[in-house]
């Protein structure tokens, strides 16, 4: 991938600012003004942001219609009445599953939980669903991140005598559902602070407000956010504000004391004898979880994270970690061929949008491949297959550019979507497909930037290695954790040479383990360059070039720091 390089420029007024708080703080300047481009430009509010507090987490009776919500459960369980805790198939579907089944557990036993199979009903609450709550003798269903869009299947549930409560955090449309009560920080008149929560985190915010209500400490909350950073780090939400401090503490649990269930993902990811953390939680512990319910069924993800048996979980665990290995397979084969489809296209290169339908791809892997494609293509990317009479799929975007509403324009095409900025869902008929791809090509061509369709790297300060130490490093974390809307700083040095013993690495040689040094000092450090073997012979001529990279603990060398880098280029 060719990206184009961005130094980000700061004002004279905030590398000053910068400089007098890093002396202060007793850190490298560099990073001074990286926090006061955060907007914290005194050693005060640095101290306050280095260690979130849960006594600045929001009343969640701020949120609409939380005090509806809390008065019905309580009814329900003063009736004895049959609960039934509902959620996607996703992480953040299943975490908020798990969170709110074993709170909840703690204090009444008429509780059971659902997961709808992806192949056989879908994404969101299903009359299957609904017919089995009937069935069980269910009268309150909760929710989980789904269900604001669930009108029909909300009214059918009704007629049978069954109340909901839709804990979500996606879009809704003009109409909602006829639920009892709807928590929903994205709801066009919600008055709630923050709007960037996970469907776990609506759900957490949920049990905060029942346990505010029924005198339980809130610490009983904390064993739980384990489970809720999981959510976070894995739904790509903002990690701010109120993320933020249910993220510090959710890593901090994750660390010392996780539950039996995370904790058996954590030994079969390899992880158990190091800090897990946010990347790790994306590319190793989310995958494995989101594999249940793309190759078997999201249940067994509940049933693991639910597991008080560690022997259990961990056979469970390695479960899904066969399906999240067949999930790679599966991954590898599809986005071969559709890069061979994409090839075929004529014009592609004057396309702004790839739309591929193939009924015989795997459903539970096509947002994968729409992913693979719009890091590939660096275009929006839609992948369908077929579902009986349909066609489903997903669609993902690149940074800057709403994906969401492009496929709400064509709305007219679909039964139905949902979803979020940069990655959502959609079904059509099939015979819509052809109408849909052009449809979606023209908005997309008339709304997204020339910007948009070239990826950017935007580099936070140039540094040279001798600033590179355990100490910046550790430093840098404190800005942690990192993710949308606070981004791991991206630095640069420049007129890097090979120390002579960079080689190619990787199964199908596709890395650079690399050893450098710059042009103003004797320091060697190193590197891993992921998938950028094009670039070695050229870093083996004893040119110099200029790196990107963020800096990372050495896994296997404990208190030495390496080098992840994002691009490299000849210097000049």
């Amino acid at each position: 991938m060719s990206y184009k390089w961005n130094f980000r420029t700061y004002a004279k007024a905030e590398t000053d600012a910068g400089a007098s708080l890093a002396k202060e703080l007793s850190v490298h300047p560099v990073l001074g003004t990286l926090l006061v481009k955060r907007g914290i430009t005194t050693p005060e509010e640095a101290k306050s942001f280095f260690k979130p507090q849960l006594h600045n987490l929001y009343d969640p009776f701020l949120m609409d219609d939380m005090r509806k919500a809390v008065t019905r459960l309580n009814e329900a369980m003063g009736r004895k009445e049959r609960l039934l805790i509902y959620g996607d198939y996703d992480v953040d579907g299943t975490t908020a599953v798990s969170l709110v089944y074993k709170f909840l557990s703690q204090f009444y036993s008429n509780i059971d939980y659902y997961i709808p199979d992806r192949y056989d009903e879908g994404y969101g609450i299903s009359t299957k669903g609904v017919d089995y709550a009937a069935e069980t003798g269910v009268k309150l269903v909760i929710v989980l991140d789904c269900g604001i869009k669930a009108v029909d299947e909300i009214a059918y549930a009704k007629s049978k005598g069954i109340d909901f409560i839709i804990c979500d955090h996606h879009v809704p449309d003009d109409v909602m559902p006829d639920a009892v009560a709807i928590l929903n920080p994205k709801r066009f008149d919600s008055s709630y602070p923050y709007s960037h929560l996970s469907g776990c985190g609506v759900g957490f915010k949920f049990m905060q407000a029942f346990a505010m209500d029924n005198g339980i400490p809130f610490g009983q909350l904390i064993p739980l956010l384990d489970l809720l950073a999981v959510s976070i780090a894995s739904d790509i939400v903002p990690i701010l504000g109120e993320n933020r401090i249910l993220t510090y503490y959710g890593l901090r649990q994750l660390n010392t004391n996780p539950c039996v269930g995370l904790k058996a993902i954590i030994d079969v990811c390899g992880l158990s004898d190091r800090e897990v953390t946010i990347n790790d939680i994306i590319f190793k512990i989310g995958p494995r979880i989101n594999a249940s319910g793309r190759i078997q069924n999201g249940k067994e993800a509940v049933d693991l994270l639910t597991e008080r048996d560690f022997a259990a979980a961990l056979e469970k665990a390695n479960t899904i970690n066969e399906y999240n290995e067949t999930r790679k397979d599966l991954d590898k084969s599809m986005t071969e061929e559709a890069n061979r489809i994409v090839e075929q296209i004529p014009g592609i290169d004057d396309r702004r949008t790839i739309v591929l339908y193939n009924e015989e791809w795997h459903k539970g892997v096509i947002g994968i491949v729409a992913s693979r494609l719009t890091e590939i293509y660096y275009r929006p990317a839609v992948v369908l297959t077929r579902t009986g009479d349909f066609a489903t799929g997903s669609a993902r975007s690149v940074s800057g550019f709403d994906v969401y509403r492009a496929i709400e324009n064509c709305k007219d095409l679909l039964e139905n979507f949902g979803g979020h900025t940069y990655a959502a869902g959609l079904t059509m008929r099939v015979e819509r497909v052809k109408e849909f791809t052009e449809r979606f090509e023209a908005f997309v061509r008339e709304h997204i930037t020339d910007d948009a369709v070239r990826p950017v790297l935007d580099i936070d300060a140039v540094i040279d290695f001798k600033d590179i130490s355990m100490k910046f490093y550790n430093d840098m974390k404190r800005i942690g954790p990192f993710g949308p809307d606070n981004q791991k700083p991206v630095f640069c040095t420049k007129h890097v040479y090979d120390y002579g013993t960079s080689k190619v690495v990787g199964r199908e040689q596709e890395h650079i383990k690399m050893e450098l040094v710059d042009d103003k000092s004797n320091i060697v450090i190193n590197g891993i360059a992921f998938g950028q073997s094009s670039q070695f012979r050229y870093i083996k001529t004893k040119h110099s070039f200029d790196i990107c990279y963020t800096i990372e603990e050495n896994t296997h060398k404990r208190g030495e720091v390496q080098l992840q880098i994002v691009d490299i280029r000849p210097s000049e």
